[in-house]
Parts: structure tokens; sequence; C-alpha cells
């Protein structure tokens, strides 16, 4: 593609002196770009299509890295890197060590905020917007939150927290979905509050008008309010204006003119102003606009999603359903994404998205659970960790039986630190009474699902975002008795083993190419696989029971190392009094966030490669 303007443009001064016509036509030329990339590399597709103009227009009216600029979330602020100096990068958008899918402090120094989580922006622009007064600066704190992030408590909790006198801005950016259509009484009540223009246009007539009475006192002050509160009252009450904040709006964000225009008068207000953006998610192609949940986060053009494990526990919460009419579905927007859309299609009175909001989500499924029902809520590992005192005090406390479906556990290559879910395993284990599972094919998945419809107490299941890996079935699971998975072993027949590896997951299929690799060196080597993470009693038994005349136990886990499923174990082990050297290949005291490209499991030293490596090492000492 030739792109005449955006070629000319490269950081946010060299949009100063484009006149409103070449506007127009970048925003056009960054559509194509934005098409063109995020085909190729896959990423955050119709989330960014939707909010060229706006993007365009707060660079346009303001002046970063001086002001500050924030996108909740993140995932929607690929214009904003476009210019910004990254539009070169995008070839390495979401790899490792690559162009970050989301805002990154240590990217570039207009990120002025990190983020990859909803419903934060607000609460760091507040942040910015003190740090700024204190310092007596006269920076601009902006924020771009969605409508979506707006179901989420921390945006209300921080609202609470506005004053009128900040200079903060807050873009509400309305296109009614966050990854689904976005549910809720806020949701409903902000379609009916988009204030019309005659609202707007008298309420700024007024103010002139009688700004305008010789004699300004009290009593005309009076009045002002009077007349203002009079109006408000025939065009429905406005949220944000009941808090006491300034509001614009409604305005379309996707009309360059409109937006540069209500930002300008934002910024000349000097205040703390909401200014209220409709925009349409997946702006300007086609298939996006039609479906913009499913252009929300898209693949590289080629690759076929593989049979998730989310897929299949959808599966499986339909057929128990069918039979148990005590069992719910909970989610925090990630219906979609969860597999619990099916759910919902099928169960609709029984299915509920409470947006996002993971803490209330398992505090309403404790109530659930304390009420006599079943209910089972799945959350991505990475936002499970919003929930933790929920988890603690709400349900394990209470020992109320609700089932926790861990999704997307392990490394996420392309969305990186924000969205790794390394932690699960460890804070959890840390609670008591609650049990944590880890199915390693769909079958054992099928099992625990059963087993946690019946527990009287909360169970955590976790899983990756990809599919059964055929050469685990062929080691653990060749008999076909899926019954008795809680812990499995892999051993080379009447052969004793010089190490044994204790694993868990979907980094199972690596370890097991590392002991292909290390059986052509003649080393004998045995795979323990886990299930069951905690109680973790079975698996110490199982390893002691085998070790035989091994001398080595190498623990393999995709999770972080402190407080992790092998580091308890370890210590029990040793507390057996096992001879066997004992080491943790797992992820250390970090974030597995990589500065330059590579590969992620080779930089966390859990590749085939480096496990392989990691075992030579210990039977070498």
């Amino acid at each position: 593609m030739s792109y005449e303007i955006l070629n000319s443009v490269n950081y946010p001064a060299d949009l100063k002196n484009l006149d409103k016509k070449q506007t127009e036509a970048l925003c056009g030329e960054i559509r194509e770009f934005l098409i063109e990339n995020v085909s190729k590399t896959g990423g955050h597709l119709a989330s960014n299509l939707g909010i060229v103009e706006t993007t365009v227009a707060i660079h346009k009216v303001f002046d970063c890295p001086e002001d500050h600029v924030i996108f909740d979330v993140g995932h929607q602020s690929y214009v904003h890197k476009i210019l910004t100096g990254r539009k070169d990068r995008f070839g390495d958008l979401r790899k490792p060590g690559g162009l970050s899918g989301f805002t990154n402090r240590r990217e570039s120094e207009y990120d002025c905020f990190g983020a990859g989580h909803s419903s934060t922006a607000i609460s760091a622009a507040l942040g910015f917007a003190e740090a700024d007064r204190l310092s007596g600066k006269s920076s601009h704190s902006i924020c771009v939150v969605g409508d979506g992030a707006f179901t989420g408590g921390m945006v209300h909790e921080a609202l609470n927290n506005c004053r009128s006198d900040m200079k903060l801005i807050i873009i509400l950016n309305e296109n009614r979905m966050s990854i689904s259509k976005n549910r809720g009484a806020f949701a409903s009540h902000l379609a009916k509050v988009r204030v019309s223009q005659e609202y707007l246009n008298l309420k700024k007539g007024t103010n002139s008008v009688l700004s305008k009475i010789p004699l300004i006192g009290k009593a005309a002050l009076s009045v002002i309010n009077f007349f203002r509160k009079k109006v408000k009252k025939i065009y429905l009450n406005n949220y944000f204006e009941d808090l006491g904040l300034y509001y614009l709006g409604p305005v379309d964000g996707n009309n360059y003119a409109d937006m540069e225009r209500v930002l300008r008068e934002a910024k000349r207000l000097n205040k703390c102003v909401v200014v209220h953006a409709y925009t349409k998610k997946g702006k300007g192609y086609v298939p996006a606009e039609k479906n913009p949940a499913a252009f929300h986060g898209i693949g590289a053009v080629g690759k076929k999603a593989a049979e998730a494990y989310h897929e299949a526990f959808s599966e499986d919460i339909v057929r128990i359903a069918e039979g148990d009419d005590k069992v719910l579905a909970v989610t925090a927007a990630m219906g979609i994404g969860t597999g619990l859309d099916i759910f919902e299609k099928t169960y609709p009175k029984r299915y509920f998205d409470v947006g996002i909001a993971e803490e209330h989500a398992l505090t309403f499924a404790a109530g659930l659970a304390a009420s006599g029902y079943k209910p089972f809520v799945a959350i991505y590992s990475t936002f499970l960790q919003r929930g933790y005192d929920n988890i603690l005090h709400d349900i394990a406390l209470q020992k109320l039986p609700v089932k926790i479906m861990i999704d997307r556990a392990g490394l996420a290559t392309a969305d990186g630190a924000t969205h790794h879910g390394i932690f699960d395993v460890a804070f959890l284990s840390q609670i008591p009474g609650v049990s944590i599972y880890a199915p390693s094919c769909f079958k054992t998945l099928s099992k625990m699902v059963d087993l946690a419809s019946e527990a009287d107490s909360a169970v955590a299941i976790r899983y990756p975002n990809a599919g059964e890996c055929p050469k685990v079935l062929d080691a653990f699971y060749s008999d076909g008795n899926f019954d008795n998975f809680t812990v499995r072993g892999d051993f080379e027949t009447g052969a004793e083993n010089d190490i044994l590896f204790v694993t868990y997951g979907n980094i199972v299929s690596k370890v097991i190419a590392a002991k292909e690799r290390l059986s052509g060196d003649g080393v004998k080597a045995g795979i323990v696989l886990a299930e069951q993470l905690k109680p973790q009693g079975d698996v110490v038994s199982f390893i002691k029971k085998n070790l035989g005349s091994a001398r080595a136990v190498l623990f393999v886990e995709e999770g972080i190392k402190n407080g992790g499923f092998s580091m308890i174990c370890a210590d029990e082990l040793r507390k057996l009094g096992v001879s066997a050297k004992i080491d943790i290949a797992a992820i250390d005291d970090n974030f597995a966030s990589p500065t330059v490209k590579c590969d992620l499991y080779d930089f966390v030293g859990l590749s085939a490669e480096a496990i392989y490596n990691r075992a030579i090492t210990l039977l070498g000492e």
C-alpha cells in the first residue's frame, strides 16, 4: 500500500501542520495500514479501527508526552503507537520482545502508563493529574475508556475521587461492546442518557445569556443553578453531571472535525471533563463492522485455530446442566472467549455475564453457592488475579463449592506479561480448602468437571489456550482409562530411570521432546504427569514410590517458581528424606517479559532444548 500522508507523520508534532482535508485522509490511510499489518501479525483489529479519528484528534490537540494520554486496557492503542514513532515496528507486533499489543512504559515515553487489564485508566490518570498539581505543572491527563470498562468497579471508585478543578479529561468511547455486547444497568443507562444536542446547546446558551446579567451575585448564581437543574430534568439525568463533572457530548467519535472541536473545548475548560464519544467498532472494514466480536482479536491470516480446551469445557458444562438444573455459568464479559456463549444459547436463564468485574463475579458465585446452586465461573488466569480476596474471603473461608474454571493458563506468547497465566497455581496453593486440577486432555477435563459439580468445597480447574496434544495422550492414556487422573507415569518398561521429570499442563509436550532426546543419548528418563496440583499428597507419594535408582528429579512448571506446585512438592520430598538431586525448571522471580525478539519458552528456560540441557547439567553435578 502507498501511504502518502502517513509516511510523513512519525510523531505527534507532524500532525500540527496538517489541514482538515489532509488529516481526514490520514485517518483513512491509518485504517488501511491497520488492516494490512494486523491481518499479517494478528492482533486487536476492530477496537483500533473504531478509534482512529479520536486518537488522531487527541494528538492534534494535546502535546504528548508533556500531556499524558492513557488508554484503558491498551488494546486500542495501535493508532497511538503509529503516531508516536513505532509504525515501522508493526511487523513484530505481539511477538515476544517485539511491539507490545498494549501500552508499555518500557517501550516509549509516549506510553506514560502500561496496561493490559480493564478499568484502570481513570485511577492512573487521577494519579498523574494530582502529581502535576503538586508539582505546579499545567499538563493535561487524558484517559480513553471504553464503555465496556465502565462495567468494572474501579472506574466508579475513581470517578468518586474526581474533582471538578482537575485538568483531567475522560473520553468515554461508547461502542457498546467489550468483546461481546455490553450488559448491565450502566450500559442500559448510557443508552438512555445520550444527552440530546438541543440540551447541550441550551445549556451553553443559558450560561452565555445569564452570565451577562448586570448583577452577578448569589441571586444570579441561584437562578443559573435552578434553571440548569430544571432543563436537565427535562432531558434525563446525566450520571456524570450528577457526580459534579462537566459533560460534553455525545459526539461522533468517527467524525474527525467533531472530535477535534470537542477536545479543544475540553482543553479550554481547564477542569475535569467527560467527553462522551460514540464510535463504531471495526469502522471502515465491513467484515469487522458486521461482526466486531469476531474481529476484536484476530489471528494471522492463514492460521486456523485448533480445537481448544475452552470449547471442550463448553460441551461439558452444557452436558451436565442438562441433567442438573442447579448448574449455572458465570463470566466476566468473556462469554465467547471462555466458550460459555454456547451455554447461554442453551440455558439463557442460567447464564450470567456480569461485565468486566471479576471480583463481583466470584462473590456473586459465592452467593449462588451458599443458596444451594452449582456455579461455574470461567475467568482467564491473568484476570483471576483481580479476585484473589474474593476467593480467599468469600469462597474458601466459608467453604463454598464454587467451581473456578481458569482459562488461558500458562504463558501468553502474543499478549505478553499482562496476560501471562503463570501466577494462579502459586496464589491458589496458599488458600486453604481450594483443590486445583490441570487436565492433560479433554477426557480428563470432563472427569474434572463432573467431580467439581459434586464437590462440597472450592475447585479450580486450569487449562491453556490450546488443544490437546496427541503425544501426551499416547504417553499417558494409551490404555484408554481416564478415571484415575490425579497422577500418571510414563516410564521405560523394565528399566530403572536416571532422572524423573515431574510436570503438568501445556508444557508436558516439551518435556516429552526433552525425554526423547535424552533417550537418544542413552539417558533413561521417566515422566510423572500431575493432574491434581492440590492437595499434592498423591503426587509426592507417586514420585517416591517410582523413584527407584534415579539420581535426579527435575520439576518442570510453566508457572512462577516461588510458592508454586514444584516448590511445594520438592519441599515435601526433602522432608521424606529423598536423597536424589532435586531441581526446578520454572519461571524465576520475573514477569517473563523479554526486551528483544526471542522464543519466549527459551527465554524463561522452558523450551525442549532448555529442559534437556537442565537435565544434563543436573545429572552431571
